[in-house]
């Protein structure tokens, strides 16, 4: 096995620009989130330097797939890279807390924020779902992908939340500090995969997002 995952997380939303927590909530880019995904998709070129990726695999949520539509339209012969919907990168489900700020969930919900925060592994947000229930999905979609390419580069593009956890996983990290590991929006990261162990070459670079308002 020699594989190259590019990993892009998604452009902006009016959400992100907020502070909202989005989950799972089917939210458009916006102006700037387009922008920054189109740059995304030059960054993602110029890191593939002439390599023709083997599929570009993205969450089947409208932030991540608009995303990944800008990232394949910037790429040379895109007409014969498959852009692939993956639900199991979704955000993880943050239930009856989405669409709120951190402190509006402090302010209705303080108990079982509190709950949430001390043991996010097994405990969930009302209505949401817990870590280890991201875990097993994130971990069974980086499983097939790996079977299916495990020599060449593939791109993935999503959410914060799955690919830093993914990044973590692939690292031997524990899932729980998967919150240690961050991805701004439209930044763009690079793990090389090998039999004996992964190694993170970039993380989170936003070079390609200067001057984007």
């Amino acid at each position: 096995m020699n594989a190259r995952l590019l990993i892009i997380r998604h452009g902006q939303t009016d959400w992100n620009q907020q502070g909202r927590f989005q989950g799972q909530s089917d939210l458009p880019l916006n102006s700037v989130g387009l922008r920054q995904a189109q740059a995304a998709g030059w960054a993602a070129a110029q890191a593939l330097n002439g390599e023709q990726p083997q599929a570009i695999y993205a969450s089947d949520l409208r932030r991540a797939r608009q995303s990944a539509e800008a990232v394949h339209t910037a790429l040379p012969n895109n007409e014969s890279i498959p852009l692939i919907a993956e639900p199991r990168l979704r955000e993880m489900s943050f239930g009856d807390w989405e669409g709120m700020t951190y402190a509006e969930i402090q302010a209705r919900y303080s108990g079982a924020l509190q709950r949430w925060e001390a043991d996010l592994e097994n405990i969930a947000p009302p209505n949401g779902e817990t870590l280890r229930q991201m875990v097993e999905r994130v971990q069974a979609a980086l499983n097939d992908l790996l079977q299916a390419h495990p020599n060449g580069t593939t791109l993935l593009v999503g959410h914060g939340g799955p690919l830093q956890l993914l990044i973590a996983l692939t690292l031997g990290l524990s899932p729980a500090r998967f919150w240690q590991i961050h991805l701004s929006n439209a930044s763009l990261s690079e793990l090389r995969i090998y039999p004996e162990g992964a190694i993170l070459n970039l993380l989170n670079c936003t070079s390609h997002l200067k001057g984007i308002e």
